[in-house]
């Protein structure tokens, strides 16, 4: 039986953005930049930077012809206070966001943080607070210090466990009794396709300072992976030292789990499990406490095996996650045929003859709810954690109307068919502390670079050419959204 009347009442409803994405503010009380302020969009292999063979690091080389949103985004350094009033009036019970790494240790590998910086967030999470809203908070979100690949080649030189543990416990100490649940690493099994912005590492020397990022090995990859995950139990220590009740969780983007095989073929079914694990690894890791043997298998045949130092295995061991975040936007169909391409939204196979809503023009990425449940089910049944649904959206290019209103109504559906089968997940078993739109307020695409994909119930009036008021507007589905927390996911009813 289908039924919605399920949610505690302790549920977090609520809404996700990422510091890079909606802060702007980029150079500013002392920031310095991170390798996301070097992107225009993180699909992007090429960042903004030149090899100087001199002094033998990477630098900073802006193209000025060409528009980075994300160094002002929405402004919401200098607007927060305003645009959590105003999310507060949907009723958000939980608001996750990211500290700019880059703002407390602009470099990464100072003695002292910046106290500019912690300041912000001092004012950003009491304002959190004040307003009733769970702060929900991830270290580090696609923001590595630039300064820690152009001097030190990033994640695969393990000084950056050092700087990390600095940063890290500086904050658990700011904000202990504050913030209850934590994030370390923002989508960490993205290392692979996107190592630049997930993991952090860059070729270092440069070899062939053209291409910095596909002449990675994957045994610098597997290295940096391997030293985030030591930096990600360090963490979980430090913080349950400092802060009992605190919890931290593992960040995956898990669109990936909801991959099918395109026909019952052995090859295409097993093809689709060990796709599958590209993603698993990292929750393996996190959640078990140990590398999976599959793994161990890639590392031998293809001599890619990271070093590992004395300690690092108990340390993983001892400190694995307390729950389950992750993002689901779409699913994908896999064949041992087809190329497996991907984007922010998930992988990209053969499409799916039964899935027949799209995502509108031009991303038409597949909406599968289905795929959602499918996705929780499968974590309950392997790790058996609570798991938090953190990022959930759909991204519309829209405007005001003649009347000044946007009627987002492919917005509201995506959203009651993904609480739909969330309601039936929470039934089947699973264990769910909340869910976060992503993109409660318009931002700038992680992806892409660009403001026209818009997620929010909050449009911002800024544009892909730099253009606009910065004015907030209050999209249908605002109210709508407002409606769904203040019956705690019961009344799904779409009234526009």
């Amino acid at each position: 039986m289908t039924t919605t009347n399920v949610f505690p009442e302790n549920f977090l409803w609520g809404g996700a953005v990422a510091a890079n994405q909606v802060e702007g503010a980029w150079l500013e009380d002392g920031k310095l930049p991170n390798v996301t302020d070097t992107l225009i969009g993180i699909m992007n292999t090429k960042p903004s930077i030149s090899w100087n063979e001199e002094q033998g690091i990477w630098e900073l080389n802006l193209e000025k012809d060409r528009a980075f949103l994300s160094h002002e985004a929405v402004d919401f350094y200098h607007r927060f206070e305003a645009d959590i009033k105003l999310m507060s009036e949907m009723g958000l019970k939980a608001f996750r966001t990211s500290i700019s790494w880059g703002r407390i240790f602009p470099r990464g590998d100072e003695e002292t943080p910046n106290e500019a910086g912690l300041a912000f967030y001092d004012r950003l999470i009491d304002t959190l607070l004040n307003y009733q809203m769970e702060p929900v908070i991830t270290l580090s979100h696609y923001e590595t210090p630039f300064a820690l690949l152009a001097e030190y080649g990033g994640w695969q030189n393990r000084q950056l466990i050092e700087f990390f543990d600095r940063y890290a416990s500086i904050i658990f100490d700011r904000y202990k009794g504050k913030v209850k649940y934590w994030m370390t690493f923002n989508e960490i099994n993205n290392a692979f396709r996107m190592p630049y912005a997930a993991a952090g590492v860059i070729k270092f020397p440069a070899t062939d300072p053209n291409e910095p990022i596909t002449t990675l090995t994957k045994k610098e990859i597997y290295q940096a992976v391997h030293h985030l995950f030591v930096a990600n139990a360090l963490a979980t220590k430090r913080m349950q030292a400092t802060d009992p009740d605190a919890l931290m969780g593992v960040m995956c983007s898990f669109s990936s789990l909801a991959t099918y095989p395109i026909d019952c073929n052995p090859a295409n079914v097993f093809g689709a499990l060990e796709f599958k694990r590209n993603s698993y690894l990292f929750s393996d890791v996190m959640c078990r406490g140990h590398y999976p043997g599959y793994v161990k298998r890639i590392w031998r045949e293809e001599d890619c095996a990271p070093e590992i130092a004395d300690g690092d295995l108990a340390l993983l061991a001892d400190y694995t996650s307390d729950y389950i975040a992750f993002s689901y936007y779409r699913s994908t169909v896999f064949s041992v045929d087809a190329e497996m391409r991907v984007d922010t939204g998930g992988a990209k196979g053969f499409d799916n003859p039964f899935l027949t809503e799209k995502a509108p023009e031009p991303w038409n990425w597949p909406i599968d709810p289905l795929g959602l449940r499918y996705v929780m089910n499968e974590l309950t049944d392997r790790y058996e954690l609570p798991l938090f649904i953190v990022e959930n959206g759909l991204g519309i290019d829209e405007g005001p109307d003649e009347n000044g209103q946007i009627l987002d109504t492919e917005r509201a559906r995506y959203l009651k068919m993904h609480i739909e089968e969330m309601a039936e997940a929470i039934q089947d078993g699973c264990d769910v502390i909340g869910y976060l739109w992503w993109g409660p307020i318009d931002i700038v695409s992680a992806g892409t670079g660009e403001m026209k994909k818009r997620y929010g119930f909050i449009y911002v009036d800024r544009h892909n050419d730099g253009s606009g008021s910065f004015d907030r507007l209050k999209k249908a589905s605002f109210d709508y959204y407002k409606q769904i927390i203040d019956t705690n996911g019961l009344d799904l009813t779409i009234n526009f």
